[in-house]
């Protein structure tokens, strides 16, 4: 599962000088075709919305599926999204990607409630940590 947090449905608009001008559809389309070419298949979840994405989590969990997520502002703030993600953590595990390197960026931006538990953390490689992460996840089974 990919899941996108709060904004990233912005993406090629929003602050294009730090997120780049690649929409998310276009995000969605390489996550995709890189775990096609394990013969994985994906599902793309975006809201702005927290109890969306833990449901989304929790769909997951139930599945025992891997998590790709860029959490966005949720990153800094959400133990609610912690707390389910750790389902996931103890079962197929996730991966925590940022598109900038939020450690060059404002302080608040350092400090994830989720990457304690995260299998890794991928940040500052642009949408290519997506990819990163996916092939990952996909070698890891």
């Amino acid at each position: 599962m990919i899941l996108n947090g709060p904004n990233l449905n912005r993406l090629g608009k929003r602050q294009p000088e730090i997120y780049g001008t690649t929409s998310l559809h276009d995000v969605e389309k390489l996550c995709e075709a890189t775990a096609a070419a394990h013969g994985w298949d994906v599902e793309c979840v975006q809201s702005n919305h927290e109890g969306e994405l833990i449901d989304a989590v929790h769909r997951a969990a139930d599945r025992g599926w891997p998590v790709v997520i860029n959490p966005g502002g949720f990153t800094h703030t959400s133990v609610a999204l912690r707390d389910a993600l750790a389902e996931v953590a103890e079962g197929a595990g996730f991966v925590e990607v940022h598109i900038s390197n939020v450690h060059a960026r404002e302080a608040f931006r350092a400090h994830s409630y989720l990457s304690p538990i995260a299998r890794g953390v991928i940040a500052g490689l642009g949408i290519f940590g997506y990819q990163a992460a996916v092939e990952f996840v996909v070698t890891q089974k």
